[in-house]
């Protein structure tokens, strides 16, 4: 019989989380204030508490896991490296198709990874509210839980199309006692000036971030949470490919190729960054490694973005960050991948993708819904919206491989469950989700707008 599960002890969960910063090239660049200046640590202390910005500093290469967090990963972890045996004989393909499967945590995503941690840590600096931004629900969900957790009180501002379209996450959030509201709000001023520009505003996922900061700006007692882009999210999720490490190697195989969807880059550096250390410290097995960053033509921040010092939210709110970005006032359009609606991109993908070391495509829609429905039949996992866009490129491979003979070894991060995203498979199904390539033109336009910095 094939092995299809390749599974980890609990006391193999990572004591250590790894920091690609050791590892790069350049240093990274860094994050400015509107003087365009560095932005001090004072600055940054006004929405995070020490212990985290002392990891989004951080050039360590291992940072040590509290002991009172990995108790409570191992509520899920360690996740299983799985064989997708039934998808390679769907394809007829001689690759080896491998998932890491994080739709087990009690949020049925990745995010809880970084959740757990935020909310330990701010719990012991003393915070005693947080707020936060969601796009699809699965960060908005996470920090709600972890929260629960360490008994704080969590506010999520929701955009908006997913706020109509993901109800059930929603009530996912308010079930582990969040509040959740529809972003832009009423409840802030960047909220009320999307409104007034646009009453009807489906909302975006830098104006959702301007809200949250702009609570936790306010109230010395509250810290702001986010759930992908910034060093220190990307540090924690790193704990999915350091298991998947220790699960190749005890079948005895590595992989030629690494998919991950990438809307902010949290999963995709969580399920890369530990193989790209394998290349900087002179593995031979990842001599020829590809890891490659998926994301949706609609909103194609690395394949179309510019490489430059943009901000984080839509208000300006956030420190200036240099990343592969589409513009701040980026409005994208409704696409059932709520996750991937992002303007920008973490700063170390973006560096590390601008210099060569990590590559990165789009794909449209319906192919990937097309791509979840041939993959939920072959493995019987319905795999949520985002991880459909790593799905549809391993697809691709598989059959490039088959045309060329090579039997490759694939690996894709399946960022969650799809279960609270049947709605859109519903308009799959029922031929009303369209492809939507975005403007070059509208691109543009909302690049001139980029801030001045130099």
């Amino acid at each position: 019989m094939t092995p299809l599960r390749i599974n980890l002890e609990q006391e193999e969960i990572p004591t250590h989380w790894y920091n690609v910063v050791a590892d790069m090239p350049n240093p990274p660049a860094p994050p400015l204030g509107r003087d365009g200046l560095p932005v001090s640590p004072e600055a940054m202390g006004a929405i995070f508490p020490g212990p985290i910005l002392e990891q989004e500093m951080s050039a360590e290469r291992w940072i040590a896991i509290p002991e009172e967090v990995r108790q409570i990963y191992a509520q899920w972890r360690p996740a299983p490296l799985c064989r997708a045996l039934g998808l390679e004989r769907a394809l007829g393909t001689p690759a080896k198709i491998f998932f890491k499967y994080e739709g087990g945590s009690p949020a049925g995503s990745h995010k809880p990874n970084s959740a757990v941690p935020q909310a330990y840590f701010n719990k012991l600096a003393g915070t005693k509210r947080l707020t936060t931004e969601t796009g699809a629900g699965q960060w908005g969900s996470s920090i709600a839980y972890a929260g629960q957790m360490f008994g704080l009180p969590v506010r999520v501002f929701m955009v908006n199309v997913s706020y109509q379209q993901k109800p059930f996450r929603r009530s996912m959030m308010q079930t582990w006692g969040a509040e959740v509201f529809a972003s832009p709000t009423n409840l802030t001023n960047a909220g009320r000036s999307a409104l007034a520009a646009d009453p009807n505003s489906q909302g975006s996922l830098g104006l959702a971030i301007s809200e949250a900061v702009e609570e936790a700006a306010a109230d010395a007692g509250t810290c702001y949470t986010l759930g992908s882009v910034l060093n220190h999210v990307l540090l924690h999720q790193t704990v999915i490919g350091l298991e998947a490490k220790k699960q190749f190697d005890k079948i005895g195989l590595y992989p030629d190729i690494i998919f991950g969807p990438c809307g902010g880059g949290s999963s995709f550096g969580g399920i890369a960054f530990p193989f790209l250390a394998d290349k900087a410290a002179g593995d031979k097995r990842a001599t020829n490694l590809r890891c490659v960053a998926v994301e949706p033509t609609s909103c194609p921040t690395l394949t179309k973005g510019a490489y430059a010092y943009d901000y984080g939210d839509v208000s300006g709110y956030t420190p200036i960050m240099r990343m592969y970005t589409l513009g701040h006032d980026f409005m994208p359009p409704g696409i059932h991948a709520g996750g991937l609606r992002y303007h920008g991109d973490s700063p170390l993908v973006s560096q590390l993708l601008h210099e060569g070391k990590l590559e990165a495509m789009a794909v449209p829609q319906v192919a990937t819904f097309e791509a979840g429905v041939q993959f939920a039949r072959a493995e019987g996992i319905i795999p949520a919206p985002e991880s459909c866009h790593a799905i549809r490129a391993a697809i691709d491979e598989a059959l490039r491989c088959k045309v060329t003979g090579e039997a490759k070894t694939i690996l894709f991060c399946l960022t969650g469950h799809g279960h609270f995203d049947m709605a859109s498979y519903d308009k799959y199904f029922s031929g009303q989700l369209e492809d939507f390539d975005y403007p070059e033109a509208a691109i543009v336009e909302s690049l001139k707008h980029l801030p001045k910095v130099g």
